[in-house]
């Protein structure tokens, strides 16, 4: 039964900012999640990468929703130890990645012109 003093359902917010909380709270509060290291879960994300795939292959959008989500766990836990290491947090991750997209498309965010694809 959740505490309603801890809970992490607050109305008004968004999914991943609720799922943060959550992995955030597992970091505090598992003991078993409190002891992962990057190095001790990087199996795992190995692991799950190769479950999306096997999901994209079967061509099951159930499946691949599912092995996202457990992908998306790696993802901000990830992130989350690496916060709690002061090394960078989930914002940094999502800023570098945004960052670099919009590098690598200067015919969709800048005044570069392409036809097709190939260019």
């Amino acid at each position: 039964m959740i505490n309603q003093n801890r809970s992490i359902n607050e109305k008004n917010q968004e999914p991943i900012e609720k799922f943060v909380k959550i992995v955030r709270r597992l970091r505090k509060d598992c003991p078993w999640d409190r002891e992962q290291t990057h190095k001790s879960i990087r199996h795992s994300l190995i692991e799950e990468t190769y479950e999306v795939i096997e999901a994209i292959d079967q061509n099951d959008a159930d499946e691949l929703k599912k092995e996202l989500g457990d992908l998306l766990l790696h993802i901000v836990l990830h992130a989350v130890m690496a916060e709690e290491e002061k090394s960078f947090t989930l914002e940094d991750v999502i800023d570098s990645i945004s960052e670099k997209m919009i590098r690598r498309h200067p015919h969709v965010f800048g005044d570069v012109i392409v036809e097709d694809s190939h260019e």
